[in-house]
């Protein structure tokens, strides 16, 4: 049991780290599909989009 502080400490860091990145990954995700929307807003065609002839 002496090494119970240092575990602990381990999953308590990694835990903090793997919060951190999904929450910056779900902002970021948020940031991205409004500049999506707003480039579709202003006019821009995502190149996938089919083009009517």
């Amino acid at each position: 049991m002496t090494h119970l502080g240092f575990i602990l400490a381990a999953y308590g860091a990694t835990a903090a780290v793997f919060t951190a990145l999904i929450i910056w990954v779900v902002r970021d995700t948020r940031e991205q599909k409004r500049k999506l929307r707003q480039l579709e807003a202003d006019g821009a065609v995502r190149r996938s989009a089919q083009v009517k002839r």
